[in-house]
């Protein structure tokens, strides 16, 4: 058996870094760390109104007994009005990922009934 050593070089811009998957991920998750999204926040990562939000995220029951902070979960519903909604961070975008389907079936359900 024969085999062919060869060395290749790959230049990387200078305003670029080659970082492992893994570091990547760390870096992610550190960004989120010790951060608490307002309800605006929110909006903007998912790109849907707070109307949206509330209806298909936050009131239903299924999602409310895993988010609400009463539950032990990582959600501040707001008890009166002129209180702000506050979310952690971290383990909100985690919910998202989680759920991006139940979520989205929900609103198809609305559509189709």
């Amino acid at each position: 058996m024969q085999q062919l050593k060869a060395e290749v070089v790959i230049q990387i811009p200078n305003d670029m870094v080659l970082v492992s998957k893994i570091e990547l991920e760390e870096l992610k998750r550190q960004e989120l760390t010790g951060v608490y999204w307002t309800m605006k926040d929110l909006q903007k990562r998912i790109n849907k109104s707070d109307r949206w939000i509330k209806d298909n995220i936050l009131y239903p029951s299924k999602f409310r007994k895993i988010l609400d902070v009463e539950n032990g979960g990582f959600v501040y519903y707001p008890k009166n009005q002129g209180q702000t909604w506050s979310f952690q961070a971290t383990k909100m975008a985690a919910f998202l990922e989680k759920h991006f389907k139940e979520i989205f079936k929900v609103v198809k359900q609305k559509w189709s009934d």
